[in-house]
C-alpha cells in the first residue's frame, strides 16, 4: 500500500475543531499536468458542437486531480504530518498554445492530536 493510501485530515480551513495544532511541519504540494491529446480534443469538440459536457475531459481531470492530492498526502506523510490544513485545488493551462493543463493542491502539513 502506497503512503497516500493513509489517512489523513484535510481541510481548507485554518483550524480542526477538536484538535490541537502541535506542530506546522511546512508546506506541502502535489501537482500534475496533463498533455493535450488530438482524440480527447475531437471528441471535446463535438460535444462542444452538439452540447453537453465533455467525459473524456472530465476523467481526466478527475484522475489528475486524485494524482496531485495523493502527491500531497504522500509527502505530508514522509513528513511526519496527521493533518493537511488549508487545502487548496488549483488549475490552468500552460505551455505554447495553452495546450496542457496544470492541476495542483497545496496545503500545511500539521501534526494535530484530538483535543
Amino acid at each position: 500500500m502506497s503512503k497516500s493510501k493513509h489517512r489523513i485530515l484535510m481541510t481548507t480551513t485554518s483550524t480542526l475543531e477538536g484538535y490541537t495544532i502541535e506542530e506546522y511541519l511546512g508546506i506541502v504540494t502535489g501537482e500534475v499536468i496533463l498533455g493535450a491529446n488530438f482524440f480527447r480534443d475531437l471528441a471535446a469538440s463535438i460535444t462542444d458542437v452538439i452540447g453537453g459536457r465533455s467525459g473524456a475531459y472530465e476523467k481526466s481531470f478527475l484522475e489528475a486531480k486524485q494524482q496531485a492530492q495523493e502527491e500531497m498526502v504522500a509527502r505530508a506523510l514522509d513528513m511526519g504530518a496527521t493533518a493537511i490544513l488549508g487545502v487548496d485545488l488549483d488549475f490552468e493551462t500552460v505551455g505554447s498554445g495553452n495546450s496542457m493543463m496544470m492541476v495542483s493542491y497545496s496545503g500545511t502539513a500539521v501534526i494535530a492530536r484530538r483535543s
